[in-house]
């Protein structure tokens, strides 16, 4: 098992494993089902290859086998493996033996697992009537335990090499599932780009604390966490700390982290504004070095009812308006800043930027209180589910500039077939912009306070960084010059079609 196989092989066998779903099940449902087997299966072929090298080194000693199998990073119980399920395939049961097969190694492995009782698995079910009755529902999982058999997805590490291709496979089927997805597709992934600018402009440091209270499958906090070991020798000196709404969605970034090789990190499931679960000892929320987020965008029912009496005194500089969310997600993330490292980075619709009533006396709270550093205009379409344009906020605590610096990268991106997308041209731009903090025409302003006052704190980019581009002036006289050539050239044509014409006898 030596010989190597590409990223693009296996990312497109796994995605054409999805036939057998499509147009019977859909992608919000199917996504499960693939993105949980490729855990199963990859866990699978590294316990086979951990078993096959203690063979080798302990020949006919079970015990001494068995002993240091204990002593791996996963446990997998006794007849829960993949290649136990896919030799049962073609009899009845399918779903029912994978589902008791997932429930066994929860519980062998309740560590990594489960949270507070909640388990991994807990939402994904294979013996599901959402698969049809019986019959159908067990020919489509033994096609899926079949997909999932083709020497393409042979994945033991002796055969892959690093654990980074199958962590790139999951998110290579989580953005395809999110392109697929319609409306619902923010909800769990960020396109990389995106988090890419942020984890540059956050700039993460060994020994940090990197949090996202909106985490959907942690794509955006792992990021982050590779800005620090891609920069400093391969250093994994940071802690992870996510919050996720969705009990699907918190389970595929668990399945995420532990595909990545993400070992200290703690993703909690359930909803941050209304019970925030990132607390300490004493039942406070937790304070971090980083804090980004991509929240649900105007979240209407966000706990507008609940926010008055909030515990934790997220909301002393004003409750936002009941239908829009946004204030809510960034006041919470403020809340849980470092005072003296604590930077920020959090994806906004443009309303944000403008809106009055409630969220326009919390801006400029904000503002006056000198913890805005940045607003970053980005292209439209670059977000799964919305064709609208948003912007990156950036704050910092303990600033000693009095200023906001305003980037337009709005015009800047490379047009796709449904999706735009940042090069990294386009990211090196705004990040070198932001670091450099200077004026740059038609691109970056950098506004005073007093600016900002005196348009009544409205953030709106447009005010602060001047796009407009000139018409070019007509040349009256090269245009009349033209009309007349053009008409000299119509009038030949007309006389040769009227020849034409008298030659096919239709002369009039």
């Amino acid at each position: 098992m030596t010989d190597q196989i590409s990223q693009d092989a296996i990312n497109r066998t796994l995605w054409s494993a999805c036939d057998t779903f499509r147009g019977t099940v859909s992608p919000d449902t199917y996504r499960d089902y693939v993105l949980t087997m490729l855990f199963l299966k990859y866990i699978s072929d590294v316990w086979q290859d951990h078993y096959d090298v203690y063979k080798k080194q302990f020949g006919d000693n079970p015990e001494a086998i068995e002993a240091m199998l204990k002593k791996e990073r996963f446990v997998l119980p006794k007849g829960t493996d993949f290649y136990t399920l896919y030799k049962e395939r073609n009899t009845p049961g399918n779903g029912e033996r994978i589902d008791k097969a997932l429930h066994a190694i929860e519980e062998a492995n309740d560590d990594k697992l489960k949270d507070a009782g909640k388990s991994v698995f807990q939402d994904i079910t294979f013996n599901s009537d959402k698969l049809g009755d019986e019959k159908q529902k067990n020919t489509i999982l033994r096609h899926l335990l079949e997909d999932f058999h083709k020497p393409e997805l042979n994945l033991h590490p002796s055969r892959v090499g690093t654990m980074d291709v199958i962590g790139n496979a999951y998110e290579y089927l989580i953005k395809n599932f999110a392109a697929s997805g319609g409306q619902k597709a923010g909800e769990f992934y960020t396109p990389p780009e995106v988090s890419e600018v942020l984890a540059r402009l956050l700039n993460p440091q060994p020994g940090e604390t990197i949090c996202d209270p909106a985490c959907g499958s942690a794509s955006l906090l792992m990021k982050c966490g590779r800005q620090i070991t891609r920069h400093h020798e391969g250093s994994k000196n940071y802690a992870l700390f996510g919050q996720e709404a969705i009990g699907s969605t918190w389970s595929f970034a668990k399945m995420n982290m532990f595909l990545h090789g993400e070992n200290n990190h703690r993703i909690e499931w359930g909803d941050t504004i209304r019970n925030p679960k990132l607390l300490d000892d004493n039942g406070h929320l937790m304070h971090f070095d980083v804090v980004t987020a991509n929240p649900p965008f105007s979240l209407d029912k966000w706990g507008h009812e609940e926010a008055a009496s909030d515990v934790h005194h997220r909301f002393a500089r004003g409750i936002p308006p009941k239908t829009k969310g946004d204030y809510a997600f960034i006041l919470h993330m403020l809340t849980i800043l470092k005072n003296r490292t604590g930077r920020m980075g959090v994806v906004v619709p443009h309303g944000v930027l403008f809106r009055g009533s409630a969220e326009g006396k919390i801006r400029q709270k904000l503002i006056e209180e000198n913890m805005l550093d940045a607003v970053i205009g980005l292209p439209p379409k670059l977000f799964f589910g919305t064709g609208i344009p948003a912007a990156i906020l950036l704050f910092r605590k303990g600033r000693k500039a009095n200023d906001v610096l305003f980037i337009d990268a709005s015009r800047e991106f490379t047009a796709g077939k449904n999706q735009n997308i940042l090069s990294e041209e386009n990211i090196t731009k705004i990040v070198e912009t932001y670091r450099s903090r200077t004026n740059v025409d038609k691109y970056a302003y950098c506004a005073t306070v007093e600016e900002i006052k005196e348009n009544d704190y409205n953030l709106n980019i447009p005010r602060y960084v001047d796009t407009f581009e000139e018409e070019e002036e007509i040349d009256l006289e090269a245009v009349r010059a033209e009309r007349v050539e053009i008409k000299a050239e119509l009038a030949t044509l007309e006389a040769q079609m009227d020849a034409y014409l008298k030659e096919l006898g239709y002369a009039s």
